[in-house]
């Protein structure tokens, strides 16, 4: 890398080399080229910029705050969620109380019958599954006057291919007017007056709750005697 000294008598020469020029007295051409082309060659051939800025310091990166990523969750919180109470409501079922019964604990009028002269485990038995459901009739959207003609028809039938145990569902009253059960009622007094009919009880809570009864009825010997 060339002194700062050459150059400063570079410089420092180039002044007297004019003026000698304009007297006449000037060295040759070829002698100020002899010393200008060595001081370019070693000006271009000795500059080590690795060297040169060997004592720079690299300037900061920034002075902007660094916050850590949090990682998002791919999983739906909020419908899993939603599933998850669906799911607990599906269990409870949508009676009002959500205790369970037993017969003889009766929480309201209706929920069972039992022919007179029958034994009294005969509605326990029914509740819990004793006899198999064999058929069942759904009365939702139906009227008064409908709902007890498909009733009697739908006996009559079970009758004569002699089951003995069918499920009628008659529905919560949550689609009728004011939200009352219509049918509920009406279905499990004409269930107490028909003779073939010898117990009836509300449903489990997996089979229908207080939207449906299950019937038993006569046996096919004792219905056709």
């Amino acid at each position: 890398m060339p002194k700062l000294s050459d150059l400063k008598t570079l410089l420092a020469g180039a002044p007297r080399a004019k003026r000698a020029a304009t007297r006449g007295d000037a060295k040759p051409a070829s002698a100020t080229t002899k010393r200008a082309v060595p001081i370019a060659k070693i000006a271009v051939a000795d500059l080590d910029l690795a060297h040169a800025f060997a004592d720079v310091a690299p300037l900061a990166s920034g002075n902007r705050a660094r916050h850590a990523k949090v990682p998002t969750s791919a999983s739906p919180t909020k419908r899993l969620a939603d599933e998850a109470d669906a799911l607990a409501a599906s269990r409870r079922g949508l009676d009002a109380l959500p205790g369970a019964w037993e017969v003889g604990q009766e929480i309201e009028s209706e929920q069972t019958f039992r022919r007179a002269g029958l034994g009294a485990d005969l509605v326990s038995k029914l509740r819990r599954g004793h006899w198999a459901v064999q058929a069942e009739l759904d009365l939702h959207w139906h009227t008064t006057d409908q709902a007890h003609a498909a009733l009697v028809l739908f006996l009559a039938e079970a009758i004569s291919h002699g089951w003995r145990c069918v499920r009628v569902i008659h529905g919560k009253g949550l689609s009728s007017p004011n939200r009352e059960p219509v049918l509920k009622g009406k279905v499990r007094r004409w269930l107490t007056h028909r003779n073939e009919v010898l117990a009836y009880c509300e449903a489990p809570r997996h089979s229908g709750g207080s939207g449906a009864v299950l019937v038993l009825l006569m046996a096919p010997s004792a219905s056709s005697g």
